[in-house]
């Protein structure tokens, strides 16, 4: 998506190891008029899937599943990090790994918003090792509903994330596709959108 790839070269910064900074216009800072892009594309591109709600993981996930849940007209559900006193015992969970932030959360879904009549599109901000994306997929199967693919906004395709959800056998499409990011430049792979 060129209005994505946009925002990474010109608002986007590289801290090394990997890791790129897009605070200023999708985890801190929020453009909505790129998150409604966003939306109505992954809306578009999955529009035949039947999806009944878009899950994503707090915090950065949400406004972009959001808006794909604005267009798609159904519910968006977000996996929570911590478990506050409103949530019972009633809950999906797994444990995650965040590259980023490099600690394990369990992440949490009560129960009463997923079945085995849903069909799931799962949306995250960032694909590098896949972790988060399989954390969800975890609660979704632990529903018993259906994950139809996972939209991501920035994937690191140098590092292993695509590989292993297609090894679990489930679509992946993203926005940006990152080659590399060497000495402050970012290469860009050709999208998946």
């Amino acid at each position: 998506m060129k209005e994505l790839m946009n925002s990474i070269v010109e608002k986007g910064t590289i801290l090394g190891e990997g890791i790129l900074k897009v605070d200023s216009f999708l985890n801190h800072q929020v453009d909505p008029e790129l998150m409604y892009q966003i939306g109505e594309s992954f809306a578009q591109k999955f529009n035949d899937r039947h999806v009944t709600k878009v899950v994503t993981i707090e915090a950065s996930g949400i406004a972009p599943a959001l808006t794909t849940a604005q267009a798609l007209g159904v519910p968006m559900i977000y996996a929570r990090k911590t478990k506050s006193i409103t949530m019972n015992s009633e809950l999906l969970t797994t444990e995650v790994y965040s590259f980023t932030k490099q600690v394990t959360s369990t992440i949490s879904i009560s129960k009463h918003f997923l079945n085995e009549e849903d069909n799931v599109l799962l949306i995250d901000d960032f694909l590098a090792n896949g972790q988060a994306a399989k954390g969800l997929i975890e609660l979704v199967e632990q529903a018993g509903a259906n994950v139809v693919g996972v939209g991501i906004l920035i994937e690191k395709s140098y590092q292993q994330g695509r590989a292993l959800l297609n090894d679990m056998g489930v679509e992946v499409v993203s926005l940006a596709r990152i080659a590399s990011m060497v000495e402050g430049e970012v290469e860009f792979l050709e999208a998946d959108l």
